[in-house]
């Protein structure tokens, strides 16, 4: 199939060149010529992505609900294109120690809650949105110590929320804020102390998704969808790669997973309806 499309991916992580460098040259074998571009930060590769100097873009939660401000401001259509089956019907949760007299939410007033970094969905925005929703503001009726590892990476690195757990085990803070599955990860780690209590939960939220945007070829841009969806995990040369990238299966996109982010974003100030940066101290 003639022409390029261009990908862009943030470089969390150095294992992100070895997935996009197999996943291009299988692509190619299915006559699909893909290249791709690396960034330091979700914000500069949204921008990238309404502006057209890549043609699609592996997003954050995050980063789609600034990509799609960005657009609609802008009058730009922005596609969809596939998440992973790891990317769907996720929380996060708010962990006390297994002494401590906190029973709910609405114990938490006046102390001390640990999150992860400050452009983090799973332990950051996510979880202080659900604060606000018991009537406990961030910052005023609750302090708020944040971990600031990987700014920019929208909490793709786990130092953040690794952190704000160590802090809760050490007696630091009352309680802390994490994506669920680390929260289990945590326990078996030791990570977080024994017995520690789960004593709020998010509804279920969804995260990454490819999105292609103005300047993308929409025949390649059909044929990638296809191509990614038709990847198998019995296949022993994508098996390594799908694997590297936390999923077992491309699944079809879906939006509704992101409006409780959208509505977290809107109460933290973090971006405007324009999707301009409004968050004060963020500086990836």
């Amino acid at each position: 199939m003639a022409g390029t499309l261009l990908l862009g991916a943030v470089a969390y992580d150095p294992k992100v060149v070895t997935i996009w460098d197999g996943f291009r040259v299988w692509l190619r074998t299915q006559d699909l010529d893909l290249d791709y571009v690396l960034y330091s930060n979700y914000e500069r590769q949204a921008e990238d992505l309404v502006s057209g100097r890549i043609d699609v873009a592996w997003n954050s939660p995050l980063a789609w609900v600034r990509a799609r401000r960005l657009a609609q401001a802008r009058d730009i259509p922005l596609r969809p294109v596939t998440m992973r089956d790891t990317d769907c019907d996720l929380t996060s949760v708010v962990v006390v120690r297994a002494d401590s007299d906190v029973q709910e939410l609405a114990d938490l007033r006046g102390r001390t809650v640990a999150t992860g970094a400050v452009d983090s969905p799973q332990a950051t925005l996510l979880p202080l949105h659900l604060l606000r929703s018991v009537g406990l503001d961030p910052g005023t009726d609750v302090a708020v110590r944040r971990f600031d590892i990987g700014v920019g990476l929208h909490g793709d690195h786990v130092g953040g929320e690794r952190d704000a757990a160590l802090a809760l085990a050490a007696g630091e803070v009352d309680a802390a804020c994490m994506i669920d599955g680390n929260s289990l990860l945590f326990a078996r780690e030791g990570v977080l102390p024994p017995g520690a209590r789960v004593v709020g939960q998010t509804p279920v939220y969804d995260h990454c998704t490819m999105t292609a945007g103005p300047s993308a070829d929409p025949r390649l841009v059909d044929r990638f969808g296809e191509l990614l969806l038709g990847m198998s995990y019995a296949d022993p040369e994508l098996r390594p790669l799908l694997d590297l990238e936390g999923l077992k299966e491309w699944r079809p996109p879906r939006l509704e997973g992101f409006s409780q982010l959208e509505r977290a974003v809107d109460g933290a100030g973090f971006y405007d309806d324009s999707g301009r940066v409004r968050a004060r101290d963020y500086r990836p």
